[in-house]
C-alpha cells in the first residue's frame, strides 16, 4: 500500500480511505478554529481596551434616545408574532417547493413526489384553515 491510503478495520470489512479525504476536513477544522480564535481575540481586546467609567446616566435604561417612563414591562400584541410565524411557515413551504420541482422533473419520481407534495400542502392548508377559524388572520 502507498503512503496516501489509510486502512480502517471495522469488524470483518476493510475500508480504504484516501489521506486527501481527511486533509480536506482538516482544512475546514483549521478554518473553524481560526475563526473562533479571531472572535475571541477581538472580544478580549475590546474588553481590555475599553474605558470602564460607570455613571448613573450610563446605567439608565436607554431606548431610541428617550428616557424611560413608567414600568419596564409592556404588553405586546401576540398577533405580530402570529403573522411572523405564518410568514416563516410559508417561507419554509417555498424552500420545500423548489427542490420538489427539480425532483418532480426526474423520471421515476413523478407520482410519489406529487403525492408527498399534496400531503405537505394539505398540512399547510389545515394549519391556515385553523388560523382563519380562530380569527388570527383578522387584523383589528
Amino acid at each position: 500500500m502507498s503512503e496516501q491510503t489509510v486502512v480502517v478495520a471495522a469488524d470483518v470489512h476493510y475500508v480504504v480511505v484516501s489521506a486527501d479525504y481527511f486533509q480536506s476536513y482538516s482544512v475546514v477544522g483549521l478554518l473553524a478554529v481560526i475563526g473562533v480564535l479571531f472572535v475571541a481575540v477581538a472580544f478580549g481586546a475590546g474588553r481590555l481596551l475599553r474605558p470602564v467609567v460607570p455613571t448613573p446616566e450610563k446605567l439608565l435604561t436607554y431606548e431610541c434616545g428617550v428616557d424611560p417612563v413608567g414600568e419596564g414591562w409592556a404588553h405586546t400584541q401576540v398577533r405580530y408574532y402570529v403573522y411572523a410565524f405564518l410568514y416563516v411557515i410559508f417561507a419554509i413551504d417555498s424552500i420545500f417547493l423548489f427542490p420538489w420541482a427539480t425532483v418532480f422533473a426526474d423520471p421515476g419520481y413523478g407520482a410519489a413526489t406529487l403525492v408527498e407534495m399534496f400531503i405537505f400542502l394539505g398540512f399547510l392548508a389545515v394549519g391556515l384553515l385553523y388560523a382563519y377559524k380562530k380569527g388570527v388572520l383578522a387584523w383589528t
